[in-house]
């Protein structure tokens, strides 16, 4: 059967409709490649220190020296668990040289989030910055870490790192204490892995296509998080269907070096598939460790020109609520990449008028590392929809009894591609995928005549905080281990800041409980993201005949009793 593919038709001139992943024969030859073609470009800006292609090449080489240094086998799982410092990309790069499987881990990870992620993907190696190494230490002697490397957010910036870290620990107090110091920790300083790694042979190892190149956590819908298996084809494929994409107006910027904006953490997944971009076409990152500080993210900004502006909505809403974002020179900007999580026309309207580049949105998952589809980038105007296929991808949307729908008629958004998952570790996957193998998003679409689809709703009962992931039973499931809460149920509500926020329903066990309680609970064991920002006692939750709960029963009664002015 010959699948009609409308949104073809949609694509710019010269936009190849398909890649080829296979030209490569592993990731770490297309990480070469960048840094032939690029070494003296700048690659990363952070608190104003720069550092070429060339520094993170070697940088790179000595983290990769150090871990082969250690013994471990090739496929050994090491964990990275950063926000966005210069050390974040040769430390990832250096874990791929050495034949290592890379895990990135949020940093804002509560203890048992941690150790979830360090057990299930079988961590043997972290790499952490000592802003949070306390949580770490709450579970190090409950997973199989055998090393830790110790980083500072300084590390890699000279003199003024030294600055930086007495700031961090002495001024703003942001380093909790923390003691690591039993021996069978292996504890090793960041820099002393680059010095003696500068200093030790390199092996090149075995490579292929095939293998393992990174455990990408999403969120569970049985209450605990799922690594996604991302092969170096995925990665590879990614990283060309991006590049294809955007050439049509990257190609157009006559200027000697690409400036992008980096504020979207490098560990999620949207942001890993920037820096693949961006390696690819020797862009410079401005990389932004807090984001969330608006004031700071601005005086950023205006130190250099910035050609292309990834973020999620509420970020872009963040920043144009703050009266001296107007202020900013945008006379470079060319692409504003909206991502992670619905954008709002309010915000695309604003963001044109003051920015005066076009916000323009795609749509991805943590199982085809973040690429699927987006709006061509030539389009100049916001129109609501989630875009076409990028080149080498194939969306089917189907019913619930598998059989594909028409135009224009809701149904299951079904993709595949080289850059799609094969598979989750230590779990059956089968179910995750058709029978003709297309990967099942769980996301409620509509395609048009001109191939572009509208993303309707969600089939799982997934809510998006700020373009992340958060899964009502995982919350559920951590919840009623709260003294006083006899039973619960999670849903997402409306938020003007976050696009969703939770909302927890309680049945009380009795009067002792109160919201205060339920808010710190939630604080010491979920991160912030995923904690009930509204609470509301009740005296029994809807359940079908079976017992589930009926998460429908409880929006339509939050709607309720919210009615929209």
């Amino acid at each position: 059967m010959t699948l009609n593919k409308p949104w073809l038709a949609q694509y710019p001139a010269g936009m190849p409709k398909s890649i080829d992943p296979d030209r490569y024969g592993s990731i770490v030859e297309l990480y070469e490649e960048c840094f032939d073609r690029f070494r003296m470009h700048p690659m990363s800006i952070c608190m104003g220190v720069t550092h070429t292609y060339d520094d993170i090449d070697k940088a790179s080489l000595a983290v990769a020296a150090w871990l082969q240094a250690q013994g471990l086998p090739q496929g050994t799982v090491v964990a990275l668990m950063m926000p966005n410092v210069p050390q974040y990309l040769p430390t990832m790069i250096g874990i791929l040289r050495a034949g290592y499987v890379c895990t990135p881990v949020n940093p804002l990870y509560t203890g048992r989030e941690l150790r979830h992620q360090l057990n299930d993907s079988g961590a043997q190696v972290i790499f952490v910055v000592d802003n949070f190494a306390q949580a770490l230490e709450q579970v190090i002697d409950e997973t199989n870490i055998k090393r830790i490397v110790l980083s500072k957010m300084g590390d890699m910036m000279g003199l003024k790192g030294i600055l930086v870290n007495t700031i961090i620990r002495q001024v703003k107090r942001l380093v909790p204490k923390y003691k690591l110091n039993d021996p069978k920790h292996e504890v090793t300083k960041f820099p002393d892995v680059l010095k003696k790694g500068r200093n030790l042979p390199l092996q090149k190892p075995r490579m292929a296509l095939d293998q393992k190149a990174f455990l990408q956590y999403t969120g569970g819908t049985t209450g605990l998080s799922k690594g996604a298996i991302l092969s170096q084809r995925n990665i590879v494929a990614a990283s060309m269907q991006s590049e294809a994409w955007t050439r049509p107006i990257t190609s157009e910027i006559n200027e000697v070096y690409i400036n992008m904006v980096m504020a979207l953490p490098l560990y999620h997944i949207f942001a890993f598939m920037l820096s693949l971009l961006g390696m690819r076409s020797g862009y410079t990152f401005i990389l932004v460790p807090n984001p969330r500080d608006i004031p700071g993210f601005i005086k950023t900004l205006s130190k250099q020109p910035f050609h292309i502006f990834p973020a999620v909505n509420t970020l872009f809403k963040g920043l144009l609520d703050n009266p001296n974002f107007k202020d900013l020179n945008f006379s470079s900007l060319r692409i504003s990449q909206a991502g992670g999580m619905a954008a709002t026309e309010q915000t695309a309207t604003r963001w044109l008028e003051t920015t005066g580049c076009a916000m323009i949105e795609g749509w991805g998952m943590t199982e085809g590392v973040a690429v699927g589809t987006a709006n061509v980038i030539t389009d100049r105007k916001f129109n609501g929809t989630i875009g076409v296929p990028v080149p080498s991808v194939d969306v089917i949307v189907i019913d619930d009894e598998g059989n594909r729908v028409g135009v224009n008629q809701a149904g299951e958004m079904c993709v595949k591609g080289p850059n799609v998952t094969l598979g989750y570790l230590n779990r059956d996957s089968s179910d995750d995928f058709t029978s003709d193998g297309y990967f099942r998003t769980g996301d409620i679409v509509s395609m048009d005549e001109k191939g572009y689809f509208r993303l309707l709703d969600r089939k799982k009962d997934m809510i998006l905080v700020s373009g992340f992931n958060v899964f009502p039973n995982e919350i559920e499931s951590v919840m009623l281990d709260c003294e006083g809460i006899l039973d619960c149920a999670v849903i997402g509500i409306p938020d003007d800041h976050q696009g969703e926020a939770v909302k927890i329903y309680v049945v009380p066990e009795d009067n002792n409980v109160t919201k205060s309680t339920i808010k710190e609970f939630a604080l010491d064991n979920l991160t912030g993201y995923k904690c009930p920002r509204h609470i509301e006692f009740v005296s029994e939750l809807p359940k079908s005949n079976v017992g589930k709960v009926l998460r429908q029963k409880l929006r339509e009664k939050h709607d309720a009793d919210h009615p929209q002015l």
